[in-house]
């Protein structure tokens, strides 16, 4: 799995991070930033999480 965030998008609602906190973190601006753009098959439920709840739908993810 590949993570992408479109950062113009996003709004700073937070909820990437409260979904997968290991592969999602904010900026001062509460901005998405990609902590992991190749995420542990363990997460990747999280991740697609979060990409569902955001939103802004500024998460995207593809295959490797």
């Amino acid at each position: 799995m590949r993570v992408e965030a479109d950062q113009p998008k996003c709004v700073a609602s937070g909820q990437c991070v409260l979904a997968a906190p290991d592969v999602f973190d904010q900026d001062d601006d509460g901005i998405v930033v990609v902590l992991d753009d190749h995420p542990e098959e363990s997460t990747h439920d999280d991740v697609r999480e979060a990409a569902a709840i955001c939103p802004a739908a500024a998460i995207r993810l593809a295959d490797k």
